[in-house]
């Protein structure tokens, strides 16, 4: 069942939090959006890359009233070992955002991303500041995503939201919108067409 359109599912969890312990409630970051992806397990193959390319993004996400909330299946004693392991050996060398322990997986069940196997897919969620789901996104667990495609998701979410225009297919912050009417869009199809 889509969560799109409904209120996210809330959650208290324990994370690590700038090398620290810290219980972690989704309600803690109303008023701004939130990207909360899950991934497979720590110290794995994919998930690194993303963490660490997440993490080199954060401002970009900070930018755009944007907070980033990783979650997995790990406890949070795991997450502080990859957090504090350098990145050359397969760690992160440090995470500027709250990685989720999720022990009980109720998290990732929440969020149907839960497998049969007791990891959670790589699910990718975009909840605005009212703390509804406005986009979500599952890859099996292969295939990394693109820290490029979720800023440029937000900002269009916030786009819209602000202008009420709508953003065609592979809008980037700056390019033409399209007015929901069906004469003044004529505008954006005439100019692209």
């Amino acid at each position: 069942m889509s969560l799109i359109q409904k209120e996210a599912p809330q959650f208290t969890t324990d994370a690590v939090v700038n090398g620290d312990f810290k219980r972690i409630s989704l309600s803690d970051f109303k008023g701004k959006w939130v990207y909360l992806f899950f991934y497979p397990f720590d110290f794995t193959f994919v998930c690194p890359t993303e963490i660490v390319a997440l993490s080199d993004a954060v401002e970009r996400f900070e930018k755009i009233n944007t907070q980033v909330l990783g979650c997995s299946i790990d406890s949070k004693h795991v997450h502080l070992r990859w957090v504090n392991t350098p990145r050359a050996d397969g760690g992160l060398g440090g995470c500027r955002y709250p990685l989720l322990a999720d022990v009980t997986k109720d998290i990732a069940r929440f969020y149907d991303v839960l497998l049969d196997g007791g990891m959670a897919l790589r699910g990718s969620f975009f909840i605005d500041p009212k703390q509804i789901v406005r986009a979500a996104t599952l890859n099996d667990l292969a295939v990394g995503r693109s820290v490029d495609e979720a800023v440029r998701m937000l900002e269009a979410f916030q786009y819209t939201d602000q202008y009420g225009e709508v953003c065609p297919a592979n809008w980037m912050r700056g390019s033409d919108t399209i007015k929901p009417d069906p004469k003044k869009a004529q505008e954006y199809f005439k100019k692209h067409g």
